[in-house]
């Protein structure tokens, strides 16, 4: 071997090992850097006309996990749905209260039907008529809660649902940019995994909105299939659609046009089970708007129709007529069975007993449409609108069991539904989590290892000194017969 060879492989060993240093370096410092895909320098021989010329840096590539990651941001996406439905009913538990918790539905009503009985123990006594209003305004006060929250979460969910369809076609957007530049520096044979590594970090985030699969296409671009078949970026990236509403209220639906869905490049995409946007955060927004809390809705409704219905049967006041509203009613006026959607939201005293309203405390005693005060000691009418409520009756509307119910227990059934709805979500919630937290372990273990590195780092170290002192011998040699 010659001096000029020796020193021709001396130097591309060094400029190997500096490479080398410098992606070991990279991999240190990014450690803990979200989508960074750690670097691995291929060394290769090279060859000069048949001839060993030392080494050469063949490639610098990322070295990750596909499958893995696949699986991670799949149970991300599952992940984030399932909180968001845990979220929603841990909500309308919290609205209804818990059975035996001061302040809850249930509390309200034992509350109420207390004041009755012991009104009617005393009927002459005004401070106890007074009682009754109180129970009664704080019972109205509670299901007009119970409904405006539900909306409120609605609308909650229509806002988010905007957002995230914002975000997901800016990501989408973004990708199809770096698509194409990774294909530009990839052709011109340069460096791209930075941009690999920007490129997977907005995948990774609109992957919580909706699953997605990964395929490779040529120059290291990449298209994204959700997993339920819509094609969301192939070349071009497609464009979602989707108008957020100002207020919602109970009888607005998509079905019914009032509230919008979602397209995709001007078509409309079913969400939901068995859609083309299954699973993720965004297809569960859509679940809370459209199905659970309508459905918390449509349940106080139904609570609602009930409590009304008892005061307003025929024979519980004997001073009001036949189909006119009770103590409890639709906005001031009688119930409509055809009008019960959004009947929560609507319900209110009756203005008869309630002072603030030009109504007198006497007529809890006395009956609504009572003219003049009655006899001081009259207790019926107080008896049996306290019999009314302990009444046991099948509720007409919800999804309640048909057993005959009292008021309490229907509260009870009320809050027991939403109970197990909120159990059965939390435990679907802990499973994608610690199903999502095994991956990112696993994931984690294919990445950057600090000692690992260190380790590689220490032997980069000798081969740059065995190369750095093959230099310098050949510099002495050559410094001898130069001066011989």
């Amino acid at each position: 071997m010659t001096i000029s060879s020796s020193l021709m492989n001396a130097y591309s060993g060094l400029s190997a090992a500096a490479r080398t240093a410098e992606a070991i370096s990279q991999n240190i410092a990014n450690a803990l850097t979200q989508g960074y895909g750690r670097r691995v320098v291929e060394l290769r021989s090279a060859a000069i006309n048949g001839q060993g010329a030392g080494v050469r840096v063949a490639a610098v590539y990322r070295n990750v996990d596909a499958a893995l990651i696949a699986s991670r941001q799949q149970a991300e996406a599952h992940s984030d749905g399932a909180a968001t439905r845990a979220t929603a009913f841990a909500q309308i538990e919290a609205t209804i209260g818990t059975p035996g918790e001061s302040g809850s539905l249930n509390d309200l009503i034992v509350r109420f039907e207390t004041s009755l009985t012991s009104a009617a123990s005393r009927p002459d006594l005004l401070v106890r008529q007074q009682n009754i209003l109180f129970a009664a305004r704080d019972l109205v006060a509670h299901v007009n809660g119970m409904s405006s929250d539900a909306q409120t979460m609605r609308m909650q969910a229509d806002h988010e649902i905007a957002d995230k369809v914002g975000f997901l076609n800016d990501g989408l957007a973004g990708i199809a940019q770096l698509n194409r530049d990774i294909g530009i520096q990839i052709g011109s044979g340069r460096d791209a995994n930075g941009l690999l590594d920007q490129r997977q970090v907005l995948v990774d985030q609109i992957a919580g909105i909706v699953p997605l699969r990964t395929y490779s296409r040529d120059n290291g671009q990449i298209a994204l299939v959700s997993t339920g078949g819509a094609v969301l970026l192939d070349g071009s990236a497609a464009v979602f659609e989707f108008t957020s509403a100002g207020k919602i209220t109970a009888d607005m639906t998509q079905a019914s046009g009032a509230l919008s869905g979602l397209s995709m490049n001007g078509q409309p995409v079913r969400i939901g089970d068995n859609g083309l946007l299954e699973g993720g955060s965004l297809a569960a927004l859509f679940e809370v708007r459209d199905t659970i809390a309508p459905m918390a809705s449509a349940q106080a409704d139904a609570f609602a129709r009930d409590l009304v219905e008892r005061f307003q049967a025929s024979g519980v006041d004997p001073t009001v007529a036949i189909g006119a509203a009770g103590l409890f009613t639709d906005d001031g006026a009688a119930f409509d069975s055809l009008n019960e959607i959004g009947l929560a939201g609507r319900l209110m005293l009756s203005a008869a007993v309630d002072p603030a309203a030009g109504g007198d405390l006497s007529r809890f005693r006395d009956g609504l449409a009572a003219v003049i005060p009655g006899n001081l000691g009259d207790s019926a009418l107080l008896t049996r609108m306290a019999a009314a409520l302990s009444q046991k009756r099948s509720p007409v509307s919800g999804t309640f069991s048909t057993a005959q119910v009292s008021t309490s227990d229907l509260a009870g059934a009320l809050a027991s539904l939403n109970s197990s709805a909120r159990i059965d979500a939390e435990q679907n919630q802990a499973f994608a989590t610690g199903r999502l937290q095994e991956f990112r372990v696993a994931e984690l273990a294919t990445g950057v290892d600090t000692d690992q590195e260190l380790q590689h780092l220490l032997l980069i170290e000798k081969a740059y000194a065995a190369n750095a002192k093959v230099i310098s011998t050949a510099d002495e040699m050559l410094t001898t017969l130069l001066g011989i």
